[in-house]
């Protein structure tokens, strides 16, 4: 039984869409804004929704990468880890939402096709110069989108003051 794999998926959809115990998930938060809102930074040093969900796809499609090929390629530097609001702007929310959404669900597909063992497995991170194991990787990645999540709603938050 997989019941690691099992759980790294209930957490990465419960988060998405659930009813996690923290409450909030990014389906219900993404719903509380529209339009131009999503590409608005509220406060100086806070990001867009959009530039941390165009964040987040990056991160998740690099670990899909990783777990296809056993190295990634992206690092905390590159250029497209944090893309402008304009370059945002002309890609487009729905694009860009569409994108995010597939991420999820390809890497969710992938992790079904794995089992417990995997998690113990190796590979090479190109971000933090190191091997890993994928247990790593994918505990990071529920807990990269817990962080990210608790930002969407301090952005949602402000967007939404009266």
């Amino acid at each position: 039984m997989n019941n690691a794999i099992s759980n790294i998926i209930t957490q990465l959809e419960e988060i998405h869409s659930g009813k996690p115990w923290i409450g909030g998930t990014f389906e219900r938060k993404l719903n509380q804004v529209d339009g131009a809102e999503y590409f608005k930074r509220p406060i100086e040093g806070l990001h867009s929704i959009a530039e941390i969900i165009n964040h987040l796809t990056l991160w998740r499609c690099e670990a899909i990468l990783k777990i296809e090929t056993g190295q990634g390629s992206k690092t905390d530097d590159c250029e497209e880890n944090w893309l402008s609001n304009d370059k945002l702007e002309a890609i487009g929310w729905e694009n860009l939402k569409s994108t995010y959404d597939k991420s999820l669900e390809d890497l969710i597909e992938l992790l079904k096709s794995k089992n417990d063992d995997f998690l113990d497995e190796l590979y090479y991170d190109t971000d933090f110069k190191g091997e890993y194991t994928y247990g790593w990787l994918l505990n990071g990645m529920t807990q990269h989108d817990a962080y990210h999540l608790g930002q969407i709603g301090i952005i949602v938050k402000y967007l939404n003051k009266p």
